[in-house]
């Protein structure tokens, strides 16, 4: 069922998506393939992703090669410069200030006092997803950290309506880094997305050019594998 009321997202749920490319164009047609999404033209160079119609994800071209290629999980919230300024309060970072989007709503681009870099939302003519919790679409965000005490800390101070519990919300998840990455690898989000099969989804993936990263392991939250799509942006599918 399509969502499109702004009120479904209040402050600290994810409400939107988008991936950083290097290749629009190839990356429409590796999730087009994957998840059966459709694509219209936005603003500047983006496409939206459509499932059956409805936004669920964006595509944007990277303005510089050194950024990273990237999927990026947008929080909502009803005012994206006061939460910034409790991002910065926290001990996080404010990497891109407030902007406007082209009527859409206002994004800002933050990172928590360990690095993992998330964006917020505030709507205005966007409030986020179409859909999501369905196959092919957004499902849960798995923040993946050094010290889970500290990201407790520090997310349930941020959004402490939205949390149900320490560490945990709607949709949104935390663990530490070394149970699935290399101890190295620094604190990030990852964003998954549900499927029906997870074994058939990983030989789409492996068939379209991306890669395995972590075979399905199950979890609190149900059946996840990591995946890499053809340009190097990490993801994940999740059965429920």
């Amino acid at each position: 069922m399509a969502e499109n009321s702004a009120s479904m997202y209040g402050e600290g749920v994810p409400c939107w998506l988008d991936a950083q490319l290097p290749d629009v164009e190839a990356g429409k047609r590796f999730y087009g393939a994957l998840f059966g999404w459709t694509f219209e033209a936005r603003t500047g160079f983006a496409v939206w992703a459509l499932k059956d119609g409805e936004p669920v994800a964006a595509l944007v071209p990277k303005t510089d090669g050194r950024l990273p290629t990237t999927w990026t999980v947008y929080f909502a919230t009803p005012d994206a410069a006061a939460l910034a300024g409790r991002v910065r309060a926290a001990g996080g970072q404010v990497v891109s200030a407030p902007l406007p989007v082209d009527g859409l709503g206002v994004t800002a681009l933050v990172a928590d006092p360990q690095g993992a870099v998330f964006a917020l939302w505030q709507p205005g003519g966007h409030p986020g997803f179409g859909r999501r919790r369905e196959p092919g679409t957004f499902a849960w965000a798995e923040l993946y950290t050094r010290d889970t005490g500290a990201a407790d800390d520090f997310y349930g101070g941020l959004f402490r309506d939205a949390l149900s519990g320490a560490g945990a919300g709607p949709d949104f998840g935390r663990a530490p880094v070394s149970d699935v990455f290399p101890p190295e690898m620094p604190p990030h989000f990852l964003v998954h997305f549900a499927v029906r099969d997870v074994p058939a989804a990983l030989e789409e993936v492996t068939r379209l050019g991306g890669r395995v990263q972590a075979p399905p392991f199950g979890t609190s939250y149900g059946t996840v594998a990591v995946v890499t799509d053809d340009q190097g942006a990490s993801f994940a599918l999740l059965r429920r």
